[in-house]
């Protein structure tokens, strides 16, 4: 994570999402505008929560890691999304790991300066309530169609979310992945997945190499990922 000292960016942010009325002006300056790297952590499951992020720039993973030590994909997330919205409600720790997928800016405000100034605004606390809903609704879905739909439907889904160049020549984009790591998102056995990897490759929609899965057939891909559950 990295402090971007841009008090103009940060402005270009909230104005662009239009957060004025929701962080009032007490507020403003104690917001900060943080990024980070694909790949790092933005918070883990069991961390004590002290930051409300407001996702504002490129793409974020959400999963949940249960007793057992099994992990499952629960979402991705895009611009406007919050993050520590639940556990700064209920003063408690992260409930989920976020890591993002792709290069990640966030506006984050610690919970002391919300506290302070927020607790009785009107805009804020409907906003929270709208992003809490939402994400209630999302999560109850993605688990139940997490476990109606096929692992073939899934690993589409999921391979699509972790595409990010839409624009590749050839219709073709290389993502490097962990089939074990991949096995456990998206609820699956490591054996099961790679047979369903070599039937996609005999389709034709993707490529396997060492480490990395090739995208052949993007088009046939998001058809078989249909409504892509994990968005």
């Amino acid at each position: 994570m990295k402090e971007i000292k841009d008090r103009s960016q940060l402005q270009s942010y909230i104005d662009t999402f239009q957060l004025d009325p929701i962080f009032n002006q007490q507020l403003h300056p104690y917001l900060s505008l943080y990024s980070f790297e694909e790949g790092e952590l933005i918070c883990s499951q069991g961390e004590p929560s002290e930051y409300l992020y407001v996702l504002v720039k490129g793409k974020v993973k959400i999963y949940t890691n249960s007793a057992e030590g099994k992990t499952l994909i629960l979402s991705f997330k895009t611009p406007l999304e919050v993050i520590g919205d639940l556990e700064y409600v209920q003063g408690i720790d992260f409930v989920n790991t976020v890591e993002a997928v792709s290069s990640v800016s966030m506006i984050g405000i610690h919970h002391r300066w919300l506290k302070k100034y927020a607790k009785d605004h009107a805009p804020f606390l409907q906003f929270l309530l709208e992003i809490i809903t939402k994400k209630f609704h999302v999560k109850s879905k993605s688990m139940s169609l997490t476990i109606m739909y096929p692992v073939e439907v899934r690993l589409a889904s999921y391979l699509m979310s972790v595409s990010l160049d839409e624009s590749v020549s050839l219709n073709k984009s290389q993502i490097s992945i962990s089939i074990r790591d991949t096995a456990n998102l998206i609820g699956t056995s490591y054996r099961h997945l790679n047979r369903v990897i070599g039937q996609l490759c005999e389709d034709g929609l993707i490529e396997r190499k060492k480490g990395v899965i090739l995208i052949k057939d993007r088009e046939a891909l998001r058809m078989l990922a249909g409504d892509n559950i994990y968005e």
